[in-house]
């Protein structure tokens, strides 16, 4: 990932001195000042949610919530460990809320509890995965607030069209899990039969 940033950031640095080299210092300080504006608000923004779902959390309303998704949960990962079923609950309900930062620490924790020490990635690790990637999006708080630092008028009127794209991408990614896992199992059925043989 770092060398992909690293030719970026020469391939964009090469056409600016290729186009207007006067303007490369110029432009290389305006573009810091503008990222270090844009992390001060979005410190904001992730201040306030990440006490919310701290206090979520304090408050056992991550236990409830656990509950709550429990039987959604154990349909998709079938797994019956609480403290899994607790740490999936916490990553789905910070990433319904646009917090992708803050749903990070418990879906690497949860995706190490999924580790069956194999190496490779099992089916409801992948589930996992797919669900952090598509998520669905009740509130794009993170987007919301590039909106309102970006000057837009009305930066949460993106609510409807996020929660209708991020429901389609989610059950297309179960279901495209769900089926590859029946296509991978098939081939493994036919190829320890063939290895019995």
């Amino acid at each position: 990932m770092n060398f992909i940033w690293l030719v970026m950031i020469v391939t964009s640095l090469g056409a600016l001195l290729w186009t207007s080299p006067a303007f490369v210092m110029t432009e290389m300080i305006t573009a810091s000042g503008d990222a270090l504006k844009l992390c001060v608000e979005l410190a904001g923004v992730y201040a306030v949610w990440l006490g919310i779902l701290e206090l979520v959390d304090a408050s056992g309303l991550g236990e409830k919530l656990a509950k709550l998704l429990k039987p959604i949960i154990k349909k998709l990962f079938k797994i019956d460990n609480e403290e899994i079923q607790r740490m999936i609950a916490m990553n789905m309900s910070a990433n319904m809320l646009g917090l992708g930062n803050a749903a990070t620490p418990m879906g690497i924790k949860a995706m190490k509890a999924l580790d069956d020490g194999s190496g490779v990635a099992n089916t409801t690790m992948i589930m996992l995965i797919v669900l952090n990637a598509t998520s669905i999006q009740l509130l794009p708080s993170t987007v919301i607030g590039l909106r309102a630092s970006a000057g837009s008028i009305s930066p949460a009127d993106i609510i409807l069209p996020t929660l209708i794209a991020t429901i389609v991408t989610t059950i297309l990614g179960i279901i495209l899990v769900k089926l590859f896992s029946q296509i991978y199992k098939k081939k493994r059925k036919i190829k320890n039969g063939r290895t019995r043989k």
